[in-house]
């Protein structure tokens, strides 16, 4: 890390072309400068740092032997590009990362020529880098393909789906495999970096060029003992076995922080040519740390994976006091509480033990506990597969990160009723990681699909009680989904209690104006309610509490006794408005002259922001609930606005 604060050599670096100009001996003052940025641009917005510390050195060899933008990077999942933007034209901003109207905390076409592909979703970088290669076959180029994914990443099955479509492509591809957990290869030293430099040079290509060409002149048997010899012989120096059955050559592993490793062998990569071989895919297998450089994010990667502002010195971090807890905190004491009552139930994280809670619910609970990696999709159906035996599982993942499973959902889990309970953790806009993130869809997704049961609370002991009724589900699958950050601060019971399913609560009885919400925008309901009743008009608000069954009888007495009925949730179109819309279409309460208005995130995608401020963008917050009552009424509101 550079203590002095000056940045001489990044300074003259405004893009990667002018990283070309300097000399090899000057890069590790020049990554000691990269990194130093990095920490300190962090430090002041928050975000995700260890991972972006990790790859300093393999960014600045990456930007040095390519030629980008011509030549393409494709970084998975994005949480480690900071200091790929810090070195591509956008160090002036760095200090906005993850602020309203700044930069994405990810990779993104629209920010920049050297974001070839965005992600905010782990596992995509080798699809869509094999997708460009294939492309630029297709036109003729000559660039560079590089995709840079990590061990981590490497676990889902759409990462070997396309290092197995790779090797039909036969097209140039250069992946990286970023070994940041030493899951895959032990340390590496001088040897196996020398090997490494060895295997992807041009003699050693050109020996066996040779081999192969005496090899081919050989009778049919030997020609074959040949070839499984060499690579054998290669596999055994490596250990890069899996890839080479999967047709990329493979190199490394190497010390990713080594930069008189890392050059050489991707100046020998990079310059390969000649026959079918070298046209092929390449696998690089390198060995990082993440946090590297800066000691209080090695001490503790995890908790320096995304971080709040702190102080660079100490690495302490700035946390808001809450006077509520977070509904990931109460979704996991919940669930503890439930499990130490029943034996059956089990938890099952996708790579996300500490965003969901279920850290907590290991640590009572270690051999109920299952975290399969970045495999959603095999997290459900691994579910569905425990149901069978008659466990309970818990499946908690991102809402977001639910999209990615929803054939295993329908498929495995609803179509054969099978009671696994889906916990979506981050429903609704999520503040600073932005659309990537946002869960906005799983409302519609799940509630076209016949046979689940969904529930959304409005506040923590609602989440508390569904988290019960989940548990005593046991005839089919259910749903529950709440949003990221704090609680209302309402007050908790001990545990929790089963609510009859599908049935709804009125908050407050009115006469004029039905407020019908589903989940945490419950209290801008009340909010709206007030401001209506000092305008004298009485106003009812319900928390649905079910998007799925409706609460018909509750539905239909709002439908029947108001002039205006309003629904709100913090889902897209699709969702809760468009069933009970479509129920009281069938039931023919909109003949009537019932005034109905759905209100639900907008047909478009929120950039990052606060969340109050995203929710206000969203036009679902108090003031755009009354201007929604009055405009179905036929009354301008100067304050709100009239929504259509």
């Amino acid at each position: 890390m550079n203590s002095t604060g000056k940045t001489p050599l990044l300074d003259r670096v405004r893009v990667p072309a002018d990283l070309r100009r300097l000399t090899p001996d000057q890069l590790p003052q020049f990554v000691q400068e990269l990194r130093s940025e990095t920490i300190n641009a962090v430090s002041v917005t928050g975000g995700h740092l260890g991972a972006g510390l990790g790859v300093v050195e393999l960014t600045v060899a990456l930007h040095y032997v390519f030629d980008t933008p011509a030549d393409r990077i494709v970084w998975d999942v994005g949480h480690q590009a900071y200091p790929h933007k810090i070195l591509t034209g956008r160090r002036d901003r760095i200090r906005t990362l993850r602020t309203g109207g700044g930069l994405s905390g990810f990779t993104k076409r629209a920010e920049s020529e050297y974001d070839p592909f965005g992600a905010g979703h782990s596992s995509t970088s080798i699809s869509a880098g094999l997708g460009m290669a294939v492309g630029r076959d297709l036109k003729g180029g000559n660039n560079q393909v590089v995709c840079v994914i990590g061990d981590g990443s490497m676990s889902a099955g759409m990462a070997f789906e396309a290092l197995n479509n790779a090797r039909a492509a036969k097209s140039r591809l250069i992946v990286i495999l970023n070994d940041n957990d030493m899951s895959i290869a032990p340390p590496v030293g001088a040897l196996s970096a020398y090997l490494s430099r060895l295997i992807s040079s041009k003699p050693y290509l050109s020996f066996r060029h040779l081999a192969k060409d005496i090899a081919d002149h050989l009778p049919s048997p030997l020609r074959n003992a040949a070839k499984r010899a060499e690579e054998f012989t290669r596999g055994l120096v490596t250990g890069g076995t899996l890839f080479e059955e999967l047709g990329f050559y493979y190199v490394g592993p190497i010390d990713g922080h080594n930069l008189d490793h890392l050059l050489p062998v991707l100046q020998n990569v990079r310059d390969a040519e000649g026959r079918e071989e070298d046209a092929g895919p390449v696998l690089i297998h390198i060995v990082t740390k993440k946090g590297h450089g800066y000691p209080p994010a090695e001490a503790a990667d995890d908790k320096m994976h995304g971080v709040q502002r702190f102080d660079v010195v100490t690495g302490t971090q700035t946390k808001v006091k809450s006077n509520a807890p977070s509904y990931t905190r109460v979704f996991a004491d919940s669930l503890i509480a439930e499990a130490e009552r029943d034996s059956k139930i089990v938890a099952i994280t996708a790579a996300m033990p500490s965003g969901t809670g279920l850290d907590l619910f290991e640590q009572k609970f270690p051999a109920r506990t299952f975290d399969v990696g970045i495999a959603e999709q095999h997290a459900a159906t691994f579910a569905a597969g425990l149901a069978c035996e008659g466990l309970k599982p818990f499946v908690a993942i991102y809402s977001s990160f639910m999209q990615r499973c929803f054939d295993q959902v329908a498929h495995d889990i609803i179509l054969q009723k099978l009671p696994v309970r889906l916990i979506m953790d981050r429903a609704g806009l999520v503040g600073a990681d932005g659309p990537t993130h946002a869960g906005t869809f799983d409302l519609a997704f799940l509630g076209c699909v016949p046979g689940i049961v969904l529930m959304a609370p409005s506040d923590e002991a609602e989440l508390m009680h569904m988290v019960a009724t989940a548990a005593a589900i046991n005839d089919g699958p259910c749903g529950i989904r709440f949003p990221r950050g704090e609680g209302v601060g309402t007050e908790r019971p001990e545990r929790g209690s089963v609510l009859p399913i599908g049935k709804g609560r009125i908050i407050q009885e009115g006469t004029k104006i039905a407020l019908l919400s589903l989940g945490t925008r419950l209290g801008e309901c009340m909010k709206a309610a007030q401001e209506l009743a000092a305008r004298g008009l009485s106003t009812t608000v319900a928390d649905a509490r079910f998007a799925k069954p409706l609460d018909r009888d509750l539905l239909h007495r709002l439908a029947r006794e108001h002039e205006v009925l309003i629904t709100i949730e913090e889902g897209s179109v699709g969702g809760f408005g468009s069933f009970v819309l479509h129920d009281l279409a069938l039931a023919g309460l909109l003949d009537n002259g019932l005034k109905f208005r759905p209100m639900t995130l907008p047909d478009r995608f929120i950039e990052h922001e606060a969340p109050v401020k995203q929710y206000d963008d969203a036009g679902l917050n108090a003031r755009h609930i009354v201007a929604t009552a009055l405009a179905a009424l036929g009354v301008s509101d100067a304050v709100g606005g009239v929504r259509a």
